[in-house]
């Protein structure tokens, strides 16, 4: 059973229940959408691809096929965990219950952190994609032009986070259908040419040995893997929105699962046609182009139709900003009203039943930051994406490790239970850990960064990464002397009835934790 924790909710005076966020605004179908579109797939694609295919030639589908295998494992440890708890804050509330306020809070932080380094970035390849789409090219290429635009979509898009959750969807619905179209479209042309032997690059006929991804060995597949994992992250966005989503204790952990599904059919189909019709040399050398190399790309394959990419990559940025933002407020929605965070945090519009004030505040800081690391150089706007990989790996590593922690007790109860609820979120957490430990090796090095320069004798990133920790454990330490029952929140196992299939109310999970509404 459950044990209980240390506080309960202080009773509410008649007339005085605070909003909440509005249940069953959205269906299974448009959180799966809002999960793909999170993790921006023609962009990542777009960004990521290249890079790969420098460190592993023509095994760079294999690599993402076995980057798929850690997000799988932890998307599983999500559905769990939100069966027994659908808290809009997931990893922060999860692991609080799991393995103490202290580690809960760390997490809760690298999630409101990741959306503050990413969303002026994508905003920034929304407004460049979408100027090249239609043939501003020389605006796409001057950076004061690009801000003046990119700050207003920020609050466009921010704004449209808090009229609602359903008008949110519906924006996704529509960007989602646009950008998958374009892919496929793009996707068969360049098949089509390959095999016509119509390219214009150094064609290369498929191979199943492609999807091997060891073939390139062991430390090209380790830096693989570490571009992979970005490709891949965004999807748990579903699961922010549990609250909010029909059947809440099943439906948003399915739409986690099967976002990874879809993103990995996605990511290998046209992976290969990229690498078919450009060639892993020509990929290699342009790699440094990064995004803009599927603006090449597309004028190679499809002439005077380019444009359709374009099209895609705009539209996959944009769609991220919005719902980048999603998991970013929320669980600072989530912290605050447990008194993590300060409580004007909690506020939810009275209205639209969201989070508006963490929402409006998510935004601004992320504009400010957008800024600010564009006066210091372009580089150290790549640079600081780079450090998300730290954020991303420590807390989806964390989460994976409360999954089994929490459910300690059932392991051994079946064999499903042992291996998709124990042993594969801590094998998927185990993956992450080992990643996260590469990846600072690798940051510290300053040759290694976008940049190239040192700061304090490290890679930027990794600065950047030691400073946002740094700023989360004296914002940690300064909520401690403040106070509240948060901070006697004791840990706790999994009801036997939820390892079974027998799942509370979604408004009220058992032992409701203090602060909720």
């Amino acid at each position: 059973m459950t044990e209980d924790l240390a506080d309960t909710d202080p009773p509410e005076e008649p007339g005085t229940r605070r909003p909440e966020l509005k249940h069953d605004a959205i269906g299974f179908f448009d959180a799966l959408v809002i999960g793909i579109n999170s993790t921006s797939p023609a962009y990542s694609l777009a960004a990521v691809i290249g890079p790969i295919v420098a460190l592993v030639a023509v095994y760079a589908p294999g690599v993402v096929l076995a980057s798929f295998v850690p997000m799988l494992l932890i998307a599983s440890a999500f559905f769990y965990l939100n069966r027994v708890d659908q808290d809009c804050g997931t990893t922060f509330s999860w692991v609080t219950r799991a393995m103490g306020p202290w580690a809960g809070w760390l997490g809760g932080w690298a999630i409101m952190m990741t959306g503050v380094l990413v969303v002026g970035s994508l905003a920034d390849v929304a407004v460049g994609f979408g100027l090249l789409t239609v043939g501003l090219d020389s605006w796409a290429e001057n950076d004061l032009v690009r801000q003046l635009l990119t700050v207003p979509l920020i609050l466009v898009m921010t704004a449209i986070c808090v009229i609602g959750t359903e008008a949110s969807a519906r924006v996704q619905n529509a960007l989602i259908v646009a950008q998958i179209i374009c892919l496929l479209i793009f996707a068969a042309v360049a098949l089509y040419r390959v095999y016509a032997g119509t390219g214009s690059l150094d064609a290369v006929k498929p191979d199943i040995d492609w999807l091997n991804p060891f073939g390139a060995g062991g430390a090209a597949l380790t830096g693989g893997l570490l571009l992979g994992v970005f490709m891949y992250w965004g999807w748990e966005s579903a699961v922010n929105l549990t609250e909010e989503v029909k059947d809440s204790a099943s439906a948003p952990g399915r739409a986690g699962v099967w976002s990874t599904v879809v993103l990995v059919v996605t990511y290998v189909s046209v992976g290969i046609a990229v690498v078919a019709y450009a060639g892993p040399a020509f990929l290699a050398d342009n790699a440094a182009e990064e995004e803009f190399i599927f603006a090449v790309l597309a004028n190679e394959a499809l002439g005077g139709w380019d444009w359709i990419v374009l099209l895609s990559v705009a539209t996959s940025a944009l769609a991220s900003t919005q719902t980048t933002i999603i998991p970013a407020s929320r669980t600072a929605l989530s912290m605050a009203r447990r008194g993590a965070l300060p409580g004007t945090l909690a506020r939810i519009h009275p209205r639209f039943r969201t989070p508006d004030v963490s929402t409006w505040g998510v935004a601004v800081i992320a504009i400010v930051w957008y800024l600010v690391v564009n006066q210091i150089s372009e580089n150290a706007l790549f640079d600081s994406l780079t450090a998300l990989s730290l954020l991303i790996a420590f807390y989806y590593a964390l989460t994976g490790v409360a999954c089994a922690v929490y459910y300690r007790r059932h392991l051994t109860e079946s064999v499903k239970n042992f291996l998709l609820i124990g042993l594969g979120p801590l094998i998927g957490a185990g993956l992450l850990a080992w990643l996260l430990v590469e990846s600072v090796i690798d940051m510290a090095d300053p040759a290694n960064s976008y940049s190239g320069v040192s700061w304090f004798g490290l890679g930027p990133p990794l600065v950047i990464g030691i400073v946002i920790t740094a700023v989360g454990l004296l914002v940690m330490v300064a909520q401690r002397f403040v106070g509240g029952p948060f901070w006697r929140e004791r840990r706790s196992v999994a009801d036997p009835d939820l390892v079974h299939g027998e799942t509370g109310p979604p408004s009220e999970p058992p032992s409701v934790p203090p602060g909720r509404s």
